[in-house]
């Protein structure tokens, strides 16, 4: 893979990312409500999935997933389902803390399976990964070349979402954003649940 076209890749991943979505929302939902360390954490397991997806895409699931409509209906309405679930939960939120130490360990893996589960039942990233990667991908594709490619994509979610966490978790912004916790909750909220409303719609 020459420089030129995996700077054409990363230029369209990064596009990609940062385009505002239910992934943003889950991870400023965790930063806001739980700290940097949850934010980072949802940031993580998301680029993990993001990188599954990836994966998988590049050695023929993607194609599955866009050739089976009720395959892709199904994965579809089961990631609408989470995020409504994510919204409804920050409705009723009456306002977000510091979490007492001993429920931190639990709120750490609330924090990775939201990640993960956010992207995870996201098939349009099959449908992105394939748009995207058959503009690079040929027959004589290298498998270091495909490990390039999915490598790219993933550090690329992780960057992006870890400083958001991280900006979002400074002292300052925290402070001001948690005074207002409980206003941030119910709009968080609403949008989680508008995301879901428009991925079924």
């Amino acid at each position: 893979m020459t420089l030129t076209i995996w700077l054409s890749l990363v230029v369209v991943c990064v596009l990609g990312t940062i385009s505002p979505g239910p992934s943003l929302a889950v991870v400023l939902r965790q930063t806001l409500s739980s700290g940097r360390r949850h934010g980072m954490l949802t940031s993580l397991s998301h680029s993990l999935g993001v990188a599954l997806w990836a994966f998988l895409t590049l050695w023929g699931l993607g194609v599955l997933v866009t050739k089976h409509p009720v395959l892709y209906d199904l994965i579809t309405y089961a990631g609408a389902a989470y995020l409504a679930w994510l919204g409804f939960k920050a409705l009723r939120s009456k306002g977000s803390g510091q979490f007492e130490q001993e429920n931190a360990q639990s709120s750490y893996f609330a924090a990775l399976v939201d990640g993960a589960m956010i992207s995870l039942l996201n098939p349009k990233l099959a449908i992105f990964f394939i748009a995207l990667f058959s503009q690079f991908i040929s027959a004589e594709q290298l498998i270091s070349d495909k490990m390039i490619m999915v490598t790219t994509v993933t550090l690329i979610d992780l960057v992006w979402f870890m400083s958001v966490a991280v900006v979002l978790s400074q002292p300052r912004v925290i402070k001001t954003l948690r005074e207002k916790s409980k206003a941030m909750d119910k709009i968080s909220g609403v949008v989680m649940i508008g995301l879901a409303l428009r991925v079924i719609a």
